[in-house]
C-alpha cells in the first residue's frame, strides 16, 4: 500500500476572529497605518499625556530644545523668505482679485499657527499662485470684484475658512489618502496648465492693459489680448527676471523679487509713474491684521461658490503643500506625519479666515529658499511672521509705489518653474496612460476652466484604478527546476509546467466588480492549456489556485470560487487552493465554504499540493489495479 506524502506544512484553520477584532484592525490599518502611539504603549500614564501633547502640537517636542545655535540658522532663513514673502503676497493677492494688503496679512497669522502644529522643519508658509487663481476663478462667477469689493471679500474669507474645516477634518479622521487621488501626474498637468493661464493673465500688467477678462481659459485670455490690441502698440517691452537654480547661490533669486519691487517703489515714486500712466499698487494702510469673523458670509445666495472653492483649493493645497514636506524632509532622511499635516495646513487657514487672511499652503519656491538657507527648525517661520508684523507696522506705505508691471515680471518668473517639461517627457517616456491624466488637466486647466481640467484629470486617475480592480493580473506558474520555485512562465522562459497540473496566481482582491473577468480568465486558462497539452497526450486533472496575493474577498468572490469548482468538476479537473491569506481563509469558514471545497484541497504551499495530488493519484490507480485483479 502506497503510504501519505511527508508534509511538513499544515494550514492553519484556527476559529475566525470576531467582528469586533476585524473592525479594529481594519480601522487602525486605514486610519493609523503609521501605528503613531507604539512607543508609548507600556508607558506610564504621565508619559503617555507628554508624549501625546507633543505628538498633537509638535511644538512641545521641539522647542525645548531649542538653542541659540539653531536659532542662527533659523534667523537667516527666516529674513531670507520674509524678503521673498513681501512681493509674492502683493502679487499673488493680485492674482485673486484682492486687495494687495490682505497679502501681507496672509504671511502674518498663518506662519504662527504653522509653527505650533506644523511638523515639517522646512516648509515655509505663504500663499501660492494656483489657489489664488482658482478661487478668483470660482468667486467671480457669482460675484464680481470690481462690481463689489466687500462681498466678494468676505466671499475668500469664508472659501478660506471651508478650505480649513475641510482640511482639519481630513486630518482628525486620518483620511488622508483622499489627497492620493491627485496623483503626480495630475498635479504635474495642473499646475503647468495654471502657470499658462496665470502668465497669459500677467499680459494685462505688463502690457499695461485697464480692461482685461475675468475667466481663467486660454481662448478668453487670448481673445482679450486681441480686444485690447490698440493698448498694446503704446507699450514697451519689460525686462524678464531669471533664476539662478543653483543651491549655493539661492540668495540670489531669493532676494530678486525684493529688489524688483524696491527698484520699481523707487522708480514710480520719484517719476511720478501714475501721472504717465503707469498702474501702481496704491494705497496699503499700516496695522496688523484686524479681525474678519464678521465678514463671513454665509448667504444661502452665495454659498455654493466658496464651498466649492474651499473645498477643491483645500485638497489642492494639501497635495502641494504634503508633497513638498515630504520631498524635503526625504533629502535629509527624515519624515513628517501627512495627517499632521493636514491638521496644521487646516488650522492656520481656519484662523486665517478670522484674521483677514485667504488660503495658505507651502509653495515650493518659499520652501526651497527656507531649505536652502538652512534652516533647522519651523522657528524660521516665526522669524519670517515677526518681520512681517514688522513691515505691516512701519513699513506697508512704501511698497503703495510698486508698480503692477513688477508685479507680473515676478509672477510670470515664478509660474514659468512651474511648468514640468521633462517631467511630462518622463511621462510620456514611461506610462502612456499617466502621460493622459497629465495631459487631461493640463488642456482642461488651459482651455476650459480650472476645475473641469482637474476633475477631467482626477477621473481618468480614478478610471485606471477601477480597471485595475476590474481586471486583475492572474499568470501560469512553472517550476524552475534549479531553483525549486514556481514563476510566472511568460516572465521566466525557464519555468516549465507540470504535466496533469495548471498553476494559476492570482494577484488581487476578489470582489464583485471583477469576479466575472476572474472567472471568464480562468476559465479561459483551462481551455488554452487543454488545447496544448492533448496534442501531446497530456490531460490536465489538477487546477492549482495560488491565493497569496489575495488579500480579502466578499461574499460574490466566495461564491465564484464555488463556481469555478463546478466549472471544472464537469471537465474533470478537481480545483486545489494554496496558500490562502486569514481574511480569504476565514471568510470560506465563515461561509462554511471550505465544508464545499473541503480542507483536503487547501494547501499551504505549491509542492505540498503537487505532492498530495501525486499520491491521490497513485493510490487511485492502485485500487483500480487492485480492481482488475478482481475481476
Amino acid at each position: 500500500m502506497t503510504s501519505s506524502p511527508q508534509s511538513l506544512h499544515r494550514v492553519n484553520y484556527a476559529a475566525p476572529r470576531s467582528f469586533g477584532t476585524l473592525l479594529k484592525a481594519n480601522l487602525k490599518e486605514t486610519l493609523f497605518p503609521d501605528d503613531p502611539f507604539h512607543e508609548i504603549k507600556n508607558e506610564p500614564i504621565s508619559r503617555r499625556f507628554l508624549k501625546g501633547a507633543q505628538y498633537f502640537v509638535p511644538i512641545f517636542e521641539w522647542l525645548p530644545k531649542y538653542n541659540f545655535k539653531l536659532l542662527k540658522y533659523d534667523l537667516l532663513a527666516g529674513i531670507t523668505i520674509a524678503s521673498l514673502a513681501i512681493p509674492q503676497g502683493i502679487s499673488y493677492a493680485k492674482l485673486a482679485n484682492i486687495p494687495p494688503i490682505i497679502g501681507l496679512y496672509s504671511s502674518f497669522v498663518p506662519p504662527l499657527i504653522y509653527a505650533v502644529f506644523g511638523s515639517s522643519k522646512h516648509l515655509a508658509v505663504g500663499t501660492v499662485a494656483a489657489c489664488s487663481l482658482l478661487i478668483a476663478a470660482i468667486i467671480e462667477g457669482k460675484v464680481n470684484a470690481s462690481d463689489n469689493m466687500p462681498l466678494y471679500l468676505s466671499l475668500v474669507f469664508t472659501a478660506t475658512l471651508f478650505s480649513g474645516l475641510v482640511q482639519t477634518a481630513l486630518g482628525l479622521l486620518r483620511l488622508g489618502i483622499l489627497v492620493d487621488f491627485l496623483s503626480h501626474s495630475t498635479i504635474t498637468g495642473f499646475m503647468g496648465g495654471t502657470a499658462i493661464i496665470i502668465c497669459l493673465q500677467q499680459l494685462k500688467g505688463m502690457l499695461g492693459l485697464k480692461h482685461f477678462t475675468t475667466h481663467t481659459d486660454v481662448v478668453s485670455v487670448l481673445r482679450a489680448i486681441f480686444h485690447n490690441r490698440k493698448e498694446i502698440m503704446y507699450t514697451r517691452k519689460n525686462a524678464s527676471l531669471q533664476k539662478n537654480k543653483k543651491p549655493k547661490l539661492f540668495w540670489v533669486s531669493a532676494i530678486a523679487p525684493m529688489v524688483t519691487v524696491i527698484v520699481g517703489c523707487l522708480f514710480a515714486y520719484f517719476a511720478h509713474a501714475e501721472k504717465h500712466g503707469i498702474q501702481i499698487v496704491g494705497h496699503l494702510s499700516k496695522g496688523i491684521n484686524p479681525s474678519s469673523i464678521h465678514l463671513l458670509n454665509f448667504d444661502p445666495k452665495y454659498i455654493s461658490a466658496p464651498i466649492k472653492a474651499g473645498v477643491i483649493a483645500a485638497m489642492i493645497s494639501l497635495a502641494e503643500g504634503i508633497a513638498i514636506g515630504r520631498s524635503f524632509a526625504i533629502i535629509r532622511n527624515e519624515q513628517i506625519d501627512g495627517n499632521k499635516e493636514m491638521i496644521a495646513i487646516g488650522l492656520m487657514n481656519i484662523f486665517g479666515s478670522f484674521t483677514s487672511c485667504y488660503l495658505t499652503t507651502g509653495p515650493f519656491s518659499k520652501t526651497a529658499v527656507n531649505f536652502n538657507a538652512g534652516c533647522k527648525t519651523a522657528m524660521s517661520n516665526v522669524v519670517m511672521s515677526i518681520c512681517m508684523m514688522l513691515t505691516l507696522l512701519f513699513l506697508a506705505p512704501l511698497f503703495s509705489y510698486t508698480p503692477l508691471v513688477s508685479l507680473s515680471a515676478i509672477i510670470m518668473s515664478a509660474m514659468l518653474g512651474l511648468i514640468d517639461y521633462d517631467k511630462a517627457y518622463h511621462l510620456f517616456k514611461t506610462d502612456k496612460f499617466d502621460f493622459c491624466i497629465c495631459m487631461a488637466a493640463f488642456f482642461g486647466v488651459s482651455f476650459i476652466s480650472m476645475d473641469i481640467g482637474l476633475m477631467l484629470s482626477v477621473g481618468l486617475a480614478l478610471i485606471r484604478a477601477l480597471l485595475y480592480i476590474a481586471r486583475p493580473a492572474t499568470c501560469k506558474l512553472g517550476l524552475i527546476s534549479e531553483t525549486g520555485l514556481y514563476r510566472d512562465v511568460e516572465q521566466y522562459p525557464d519555468a516549465n509546467g507540470i504535466a496533469g497540473f495548471l498553476i494559476l496566481k492570482l494577484g488581487s482582491p476578489i470582489y464583485f466588480a471583477n469576479c466575472n473577468y476572474v472567472r471568464e480568465r480562468i476559465l479561459r486558462w483551462i481551455r488554452d492549456e487543454r488545447s496544448h497539452t492533448i496534442s501531446k497526450g497530456n490531460e490536465i486533472e489538477f487546477l492549482l489556485l495560488e491565493l497569496g496575493g489575495i488579500t480579502s474577498i466578499d461574499i460574490t468572490g466566495v461564491e465564484t470560487l464555488l463556481e469555478i469548482r463546478r466549472c471544472v468538476q464537469a471537465k474533470g479537473i478537481k480545483m486545489i487552493l494554496v496558500n490562502p491569506r486569514l481574511g480569504v481563509l476565514e471568510k470560506l469558514m465563515v461561509t462554511e465554504s471550505i465544508d464545499t471545497i473541503t480542507k483536503e484541497s487547501v494547501f499551504l504551499t505549491i509542492e505540498d499540493a503537487i505532492d498530495a495530488c501525486r499520491f491521490s493519484l497513485k493510490c487511485s490507480d492502485h485500487i483500480k489495479t487492485e480492481n482488475l485483479a478482481i475481476v
